[in-house]
Order: C-alpha cells, then sequence, then structure tokens
C-alpha cells in the first residue's frame, strides 16, 4: 500500500518538456534490479549527471537547482511518461519522493503506472501550466475537490476517474481494492458453487 494521497502542497519542478519517455526517466542502463527500491538515484540519469554513467550532478538541469530540493510535483508539457511500458520509471519517481506530475496528457500506461504507485497523474491545459509556472509559488492540490491552486487565487479542475481517485485516496493498489469486495466475491461464489456445483469438482475451495 502507498501513502493515502489527500492535499498535497509543494513547489512544482518544471520540467515542461512534450513527450518526456519513460527512458528518459529512468534509462535502462539504470535499472540493475526487478525491485521497487535502489532506482531513485537514475531518475532522469540522461539529463541530472554530466556524464553517462556518472553522477557529478550537471548544474544547469532543474532538478539540481536547490530551490527544487524539496519538490514533490513535476510540472510536465504533454504525452509525459511515453515509450515503453516499464514500471520503473514510476518506482524511481515515488522513490525520489514525487507524489504527482501535472501535465498536458499522459501515456495511458504510465498514468495507470502511477496510480497504482501513490503517483497522482493530474491534466491541465497548456494555459492553467504556464500560469502555474509564471506564478514561482507553491500549488496545492486536493484530490478530493479535484482542484489545483496557487497562492494568487487561481485554481483549476483536473479530471481523474472515480476508481483512480479511490486508490489514490486510501493508498490502495489493484490488488488492496479488489481485496475490499471480499465479502462480496465470497457471496457470489458461493451462490455459484450452490448453482453449479459441477464447476467445483476436485477443487480445495
Amino acid at each position: 500500500m502507498a501513502e493515502p494521497f489527500t492535499i498535497l502542497t509543494s513547489l512544482p519542478m518544471p520540467l515542461i518538456r512534450d513527450n518526456i519517455d519513460t527512458d528518459q526517466i529512468i534509462p535502462s542502463r539504470e535499472m540493475k534490479s526487478t525491485g521497487k527500491t535502489g532506482l531513485a538515484d537514475g531518475l532522469f540519469a540522461g539529463w541530472r549527471y554530466k556524464e553517462i554513467g556518472g553522477r557529478e550532478p550537471d548544474p544547469e538541469f532543474v532538478m539540481n537547482d536547490p530551490v527544487y530540493a524539496d519538490s514533490t510535483i513535476i510540472l510536465g508539457g504533454a504525452n509525459f511518461g511515453s515509450g515503453s511500458s516499464r514500471e520503473h520509471a514510476v518506482w524511481a519517481l515515488a522513490e525520489y519522493g514525487f507524489r504527482a506530475v501535472i501535465a498536458q496528457s499522459f501515456a495511458p500506461i504510465f498514468a495507470g503506472n502511477c496510480v497504482r504507485n501513490g503517483i497522482l497523474p493530474a491534466v491541465l491545459d497548456s494555459a492553467a501550466i504556464t500560469a502555474v509556472e509564471r506564478s514561482g509559488a507553491p500549488v496545492t492540490i486536493d484530490l478530493q475537490a479535484r482542484t489545483i491552486s496557487i497562492a494568487s487565487g487561481q485554481s483549476w479542475t483536473f479530471p481523474i476517474e472515480e476508481e483512480a481517485k479511490a486508490m489514490l485516496l486510501e493508498g490502495l493498489d489493484a490488488i488492496d481494492l479488489s481485496l475490499k469486495l471480499a465479502d462480496d466475491i465470497s457471496t457470489w461464489q458461493d451462490a455459484d458453487r450452490s448453482a453449479r456445483p459441477w464447476i467445483y469438482l476436485g477443487a480445495n475451495t
């Protein structure tokens, strides 16, 4: 289970580039395990460090700017998370500490992986993203209200499916969400066993 997502306030880290793909989020050379940990150092490694395979920070890359050292929100462009379906990209973002990405659009598989790992993929149009960036101020995301607001009073509503919203609010993954229906599933199985006993011949349940 992930940490429940309710209200998040942070200075967003602006990475407003279109078509940021999963290999740019975490290059394949940085994927040295199949687990969810040990990936944060490889996050945006191709841009974050001066040399491929090195660990000397490139001061020109926004992630190395001390101003954004505590950012837990990324402000992105269109088609964020495109490319391969590697879940490592989302694992790296989560391990580093990012809880939300605000972008014009997302690759569908990437967006689904975000939700399953406690990261909110929030869609805003380009005008709203520009306003957030130009404000230079922290943003507050209220998932229950589906709003993103800044100190000036400007606020925008973002779309999110009810199931995704519930998963994030409660910190659930897909299995956890299914287990919430365990009683209903058991009731259906009992009824089906009575109606079609031959289906269950030889079963252990």
